[in-house]
């Protein structure tokens, strides 16, 4: 399953969605913001990007990212999976799933390295 998780007011997301589109994929979208994943959903999603700690998938720079303490080295994985279940904003962007695998479009092109 080809799977895209957009932000469509993202440039970056944009781009890198332009970019297969030019190849000739046209993935699945889930518009992250409106109908954002689960825990269970994020658990795959960190396993396919090859994420060992939740952290690696949240943007740091987010106002809930602080709110929330989410540096805390206290916190559990599972109390992290939550925050982005619980805040989408704090998911990074875009995210491009293809044969199992996932990549984060930063910078845009590397969505290309799972074609």
């Amino acid at each position: 399953m080809t799977t895209y998780y957009h932000n469509a007011r993202c440039s970056k997301s944009r781009d890198a969605l332009a970019l297969l589109r030019e190849r000739g994929i046209e993935p699945s979208i889930i518009a992250y913001l409106e109908q954002p994943p689960g825990a269970a959903e994020i658990t795959t999603l960190l396993a396919q990007l090859g994420f060992a700690d939740a952290r690696q998938l949240m943007r740091q720079g987010e106002a809930e990212y602080k709110e929330l303490d989410l540096a805390n080295p206290a916190l559990s994985q599972a109390a992290l999976i939550e925050a982005l279940a619980a805040h989408p904003r704090l998911i990074e962007r875009p995210i491009f799933v293809h044969a199992g695998k996932a990549v984060i479009g930063r910078p845009p092109e590397r969505v290309l390295e799972l074609l």
